[in-house]
């Protein structure tokens, strides 16, 4: 060992011994037994494995049957009803969560922090508040995960960073952790996010590479992946990710999930752990929630937005949740993009957004085409990557940790060089000042004409695709079209979970076209989804629009 020591790089010994301490936090009776990874074709990565349908949480027999039963059986309104009256303790809400994540982090390297003891401590606080005839708040008992970045006191945040493992833990929460802990909320664990939080792959070289649930061979998505994964698992009832060019809906289309990203500021994202001074602010990212059924969406929207998270982050908007279910016209008016050509979607999207708009249309809701031209999708992405441009801090902290790149940046750094300069000419020659200039003009440009395009053709909503593909093979997603675009406008966004891709013929794209390689037998059986949009500031809508959709979808059958 000592002769190793010599030679191994530090960033390589600093991300084992991390890596180690995670494992040892956690409880030895919550291992997967050695004989059930001997019948496991490893690495994981490296083979399609769909762990849901080997139900591998349920045969290593760490969970009692009751708690099989809270995890499995329950959505979030339904376990904050029984823990508001008593029928669940949270301590055992919480110790059913933290058992089933512990499993679900060993078997996708979900997970980045877990404070088990700490949440349980928190569990006995809240039933001896019930006991005493009172609830802490809407959230009473419920245990929610988060994504890494979030700061929870007296953990890590190092979000993947070989160079953040000598901090010290948090010494203040996050502002929405401050308010989800005032609402009743039990914050247990922290989930797992790509190097730099700028890919849909979320590997670093501190956690590992997070695994999809459905076939370990393709990507949780990313950067919000690590909730992507264990809320597949169901290891979570409600999971907060982050969005800034699609981190939220990214691993909820990949993982057959809910995922809101709200118009920024809404909920707020203050003290959160970044890099880089924070002064350049060119593209406001959204926090928002994940869930495996879309009322806990609205569910934790509606908490937070009613208790005013103005009071706790100096830089969310002042404006309380509105109640707009009785303004919803019971027949709705959708424009609908289907594609632009330069980013093609992959036959299994294509006809999951095809049967989705049809079911619509069924149900009597009009449904109006809109076109590539109109969307100018191609030109959002162009300009929001190069407002992404202007920071490199990032790639800074990782040559400063001295670890190496992970494989997805090279592959999104080779896609960017492709988008040129179409939409936005001569902007390598200009100066810095005149480059910011020059992209806020063009995105108020594009913003101006989706303004007269929701007046043009007076849309309630806009449903079109989360992605050209679904989970695809690691490291090969990409750049993020679909999503991205939504963060330029700063729109609300629903990705809602419908149907799952068949096998069909593989097909190549066509020359100056963007777009994942398609392995149709690879890709059978991943989840397909839609997404669901409104303009800036109608979150409200949003959700209420995107219950619409989900119930004519699956005709009121619940999917948790």
């Amino acid at each position: 060992m000592d002769h190793h020591a010599d030679t191994t790089p530090v960033w390589q010994v600093k991300a084992w011994k991390k890596r180690e301490d995670c494992r040892n936090k956690i409880p030895k009776q919550w291992l997967i037994p050695e004989t059930m990874w001997e019948n496991l074709p490893l690495p994981l990565a490296e083979n399609k494995v769909d762990l849901i349908d080997l139900d591998i949480i349920r045969r290593c027999n760490t969970l009692t049957a009751r708690e099989l039963d809270i995890t499995e059986n329950h959505n979030v309104a339904l376990l904050l009803e029984k823990l508001a009256t008593g029928q669940f303790t949270a301590v055992e809400v919480t110790t059913a969560f933290c058992k089933r994540a512990s499993v679900a982090g060993q078997l996708t390297n979900c997970l980045t922090e877990t404070p088990f003891d700490t949440a349980l401590t928190r569990a006995q606080e809240l039933d001896l508040l019930r006991e005493s005839g009172k609830l802490k708040g809407p959230l009473h008992g419920l245990p929610i995960s988060v994504k890494d970045c979030l700061q929870i006191a007296g953990t890590q945040a190092t979000i993947g960073f070989t160079a953040y493992l000598d901090q010290l833990p948090s010494k203040h929460n996050s502002c929405l952790v401050e308010m989800l802990l005032d609402l009743g909320a039990v914050l247990y664990v922290k989930t797992n996010i790509p190097q730099t939080l700028m890919t849909a792959d979320s590997e670093n070289v501190i956690f590992g590479r997070t695994l999809n649930p459905y076939n370990t061979m393709l990507t949780a998505g990313g950067s919000s992946g690590g909730e992507g994964a264990l809320l597949a698992l169901r290891g979570s009832p409600l999971g907060i990710g982050t969005d800034v060019a699609g981190s939220i809906r990214i691993p909820a289309l990949c993982c057959g999930l809910y995922g809101f990203k709200p118009s920024a500021s809404r909920i707020p994202d203050g003290k959160q752990q970044g890099y880089g001074s924070g002064g350049l602010r060119t593209v406001y990212g959204s926090v928002g929630p994940l869930a495996g059924d879309i009322d806990a969406l609205e569910i934790l929207t509606r908490a937070v937005l009613s208790a005013r998270p103005a009071l706790y982050d100096p830089g969310a908007l002042d404006i309380p949740w509105r109640e707009v279910a009785t303004e919803i016209k019971p027949k709705l008016r959708f424009g609908f993009f289907l594609e632009d050509q330069a980013f093609p979607l992959h036959p299994p999207v294509r006809d999951a957004l095809q049967d989705a708009v049809s079911c619509l249309r069924d149900e009597g809701h009009e449904i109006v085409p809109l076109s590539a031209e109109e969307c100018h999708m191609a030109k959002a992405l162009e300009v929001i990557w190069k407002f992404f441009s202007f920071d490199n801090s990032a790639s800074e902290v990782v040559a400063q940790g001295g670890e190496p790149p992970i494989a997805s940046r090279a592959v999104i750094a080779s896609l960017k060089k492709g988008l040129g300069s179409k939409f936005v000419p001569d902007f390598e020659e200009m100066a810095p000042l005149d480059r910011l200039s020059t992209l806020n003009i063009k995105r108020g440009e594009i913003i101006a004409d989706w303004h007269r395009l929701w007046r043009k053709y007076n849309l309630d909503a806009v449903i079109c695709p989360p992605a050209q593909n679904t989970a695809v093979e690691h490291d090969q997603y990409g750049l993020t079209p679909y999503t991205s675009f939504l963060n330029l406008l700063d729109y609300p966004a629903c990705v809602i979970p419908f149907k799952r891709a068949k096998e069909y013929p593989d097909f190549a794209k066509e020359e100056r076209q963007c777009m994942p390689y398609y392995n149709g037998k690879l890709l059978k059986g991943a989840p397909c989804s839609v997404q669901v949009f409104t303009s800036r500031l109608r979150d409200e809508e949003c959700l209420a629009i995107a219950r619409v959709v989900d119930q004519c979808l699956h005709k009121g059958r619940a999917r948790y």
